[in-house]
């Protein structure tokens, strides 16, 4: 399997040459397998794609670099023109199916086209399509109501907004205004924005422009499977203790971390970390924020939140993405003490809780419980994980599998003693599966880690799918 082994780390620091392999080892011709090593095939799925007489993918994409902004990239050698949606599946323009195990980069909870969230919009829409907070509507309180019906503790006052980004935007004003400090302490490999402000919270370089990051200080990344202490939590918090100490003024606004981290690869936090480090940063002056964005509404299968998986309740919780199921949406829960600080100024988002998506949003949070989604995702999240363990022992490329029920990393790496990121093999990997059928998501700092994120309507026959595709793809590298 690792014959190229030697071509393949040549080619990481050389474009044209990876190109090349990656075009010789997809398009060259092989012998056919037997027919016990034939390519899996989707499990059967009852619904006809309306035929598409639009736009095709070549025409697309030429308008799309001439009119789209050039920092915009897209997944695939021939990126994909999806043009419809049902469930856990997308259709391209072909009318062929795949197995979406990205979600819309875990946006789509509840499964793509949810009849009762395309209802409640569709109503809603039908009605009054946007006014603002400005007047009363029910469909806004109605809402919040029922998402602070699932927070913890005295997380009971919510802002609307549109994005996660915003979502932790606002949370990190909300720390700063309450504290009356400025320092922020967050997590290295962490992502939680791409605003201005939110860039200095984010700890990937690969997605930081060279402009003013603000007071920010990022602490080691506690994870179990890369981190300098493993899993030994109370190292990881000694750290964030000594460097309030030495590179703060010894108070801060706050610290904020996902329980899960997405971009950074699905790296769960090390068990216990949260609660020794909220007791820290109290103790500095700081407020805790935990940015539930991806890890949010019982998609780790054992908890609706991501940071109950730590035993903890921080004082301001972000969330968007699965809360709106593709919807433009995102929220910051908070306490009202807190939320009293806002009172000073005037604070005004004129999208944020507009009708259309208050409705949408709260029928996600009751086809979320109508449906069992968090159980769900903990039956197959668990049948899932156990199956990609079995691949792990096959496979010596796939150096860790980790995460919790739909919420799953699985990252490859070309020698397990020295955990090197096998970044050609993802990446011809990852288009084998694209034509096996299975779209799944990249990430970690050298994307070498696929992450498994699928609606939450995703099966344990898609898992089957998935870890069968993925066991062929690298049988045949």
């Amino acid at each position: 399997m690792f014959s190229q082994r030697n071509l393949w780390r040549k080619s990481l620091g050389s474009k044209p040459v990876l190109t090349q392999i990656l075009r010789r080892t997809l398009f060259a011709s092989t012998p056919s397998p037997s027919p016990s090593e034939r390519p899996p095939v989707l499990p059967p799925f009852d619904h006809q794609p309306t035929p598409y007489n639009k736009m095709m993918a070549d025409e697309i994409l030429k308008k799309r670099k001439e009119f789209l902004g050039p920092s915009l990239f897209y997944y695939y050698q021939k990126p994909l023109n999806i043009v419809e949606g049902k469930m856990q599946y997308l259709y391209d323009e072909s009318g062929k199916r795949y197995l979406d195990a990205f979600a819309g980069i875990v946006t789509v909870s509840c499964g793509h086209c949810h009849p009762d969230i395309v209802n409640a919009v569709v109503e809603q829409t039908k009605l009054l399509q946007h006014t603002t907070t400005i007047y009363l509507h029910h469909a806004i309180v109605e809402f919040a109501e029922a998402l602070a019906s699932k927070m913890p503790g005295n997380l009971k006052v919510v802002y609307f907004v549109n994005s996660g980004t915003e979502a932790n935007e606002l949370a990190m004003m909300m720390a700063r205004l309450y504290t009356g400090n400025l320092n922020m302490i967050a997590l290295r490999n962490a992502y939680h924005g791409g605003s201005a402000g939110t860039l200095g919270l984010t700890a990937l370089h690969t997605w930081k422009y060279p402009i003013p990051q603000g007071e920010v200080h990022h602490v080691m990344n506690p994870n179990p499977y890369r981190g300098a202490f493993g899993s030994d939590a109370s190292r990881y918090a000694d750290e964030v203790k000594d460097h309030i100490a030495y590179a703060t003024p010894g108070s801060v606004a706050g610290f904020i971390a996902e329980t899960f981290q997405g971009v950074g690869g699905a790296a769960e936090l090390a068990p216990g970390y949260l609660k020794l480090v909220y007791d820290i940063v109290h103790q500095a002056g700081g407020v805790c924020i935990a940015d539930e964005v991806q890890s949010g509404f019982g998609r780790t299968g054992s908890h609706y939140w991501g940071f109950q998986t730590q035993g903890v309740i921080p004082d301001i919780v972000t969330m968007a993405k699965g809360i709106g199921n593709g919807l433009p949406l995102g929220a910051v829960v908070t306490t009202p003490e807190i939320a009293q600080v806002m009172s000073q100024r005037i604070q005004f988002n004129t999208f944020g809780g507009n009708p259309v998506c208050s409705a949408g949003g709260h029928a996600v949070l009751k086809v979320l419980d109508k449906e069992n989604r968090q159980t769900h995702c903990a039956d197959v999240g668990s049948h899932l994980v156990g199956r990609l363990k079995e691949l792990q022992h096959k496979h010596e490329i796939i150096g860790d599998v980790r995460g919790r029920g739909l919420m799953l990393g699985v990252e490859l790496v070309t020698d397990r003693k020295d955990k090197t990121p096998a970044k050609a093999e993802t990446l011809i990997l990852f288009e084998k599966l694209k034509d096996l059928g299975v779209l799944l998501g990249k990430g970690g700092l050298h994307g070498n880690v696929f992450r498994i994120k699928p609606p939450m309507c995703f099966n344990k026959e898609d898992a089957d799918f998935l870890v069968d595709a993925l066991d062929y793809a690298i049988s045949t590298i």
